[in-house]
């Protein structure tokens, strides 16, 4: 992608300190891949059930990287007019944002942090998550950017026109006792006329669009990706350590 200058507003975002929640002493965040989509209800009951078992310290935190089967889900701001096609099932979620599609190809990455340990500031958090995207995709020669007045993640598409832009990665999070849940789901390979359904995160103007690595010409599978997931993940938030795939979240 071509590099050009960011805008004041998103040198804004940079400026927040990341390097707190990259917490010393305790144990490696447990890092967890699953081999098969996992359908959603059963990805959340798991995440209340190790979200409560972090906040009561009977469960070291965890990062759990996985599939969906094609759904949508609705954020917390979610609005029933964005929903244009209900091809697939629509579950309502607990994590901030509004409406957004999971499905084959894309690497979600639930998120279970002990923030009140760490440092208990939701901005920065969402920021370090922003960050975190931001490295994974610079491993692949993607340059991804921040938008004040738009979640998620973003690269240029001059190639479409002027000022179009494409999302290539969102971000939903929820807070449980200052344990984060919900997380990031980047783009590698999703069908992404799947994302018609829906008015993505609420944004309809027609300059801004979806993409994935894949349609950026990036042949990369979730398995590169994980790698670079994992490696930026460590550089902001310290060491990790595999379970194996069978391993219980």
């Amino acid at each position: 992608m071509v590099n050009s200058p960011q805008s004041p507003r998103q040198n804004k975002r940079q400026e927040l300190d990341l390097t707190p929640f990259s917490a010393s002493g305790g144990e490696p965040v447990a890092w967890r891949i699953s081999d098969a989509p996992v359908p959603y209800p059963v990805a959340v009951a798991a995440m209340e059930a190790r979200v409560a078992a972090i906040a009561a310290g009977e469960a070291p935190e965890l990062v759990w990287l996985l599939e969906h089967p094609p759904l949508y889900t609705s954020g917390t701001s979610g609005k029933d007019s964005d929903l244009l096609d209900p091809r697939f099932p629509t579950f309502a979620s607990g994590r901030g944002g509004q409406l957004t599609y999971h499905g084959p190809g894309q690497r979600v990455a639930y998120i279970m942090l002990d923030l009140k340990r760490r440092r208990p500031d939701v901005r920065a958090y969402v920021a370090s998550l922003e960050e975190l995207i931001l490295k994974t995709l610079a491993a692949f020669n993607v340059r991804g950017e921040r938008r004040e007045d738009r979640v998620g993640v973003w690269v240029k598409r001059p190639d479409k026109g002027p000022e179009h832009e494409d999302k290539i990665a969102a971000i939903g999070v929820r807070l449980k006792r200052w344990v984060s849940f919900h997380g990031i789901a980047i783009n590698v390979e999703p069908e992404l006329s799947h994302f018609a359904g829906i008015v993505p995160c609420g944004v309809a103007d027609p300059r801004y669009g979806v993409t994935s690595l894949v349609d950026l010409g990036q042949l990369v599978t979730l398995a590169d990706v994980d790698v670079a997931l994992r490696q930026a993940f460590e550089e902001l938030f310290g060491p990790t350590r595999a379970l194996l795939p069978e391993a219980a979240t």
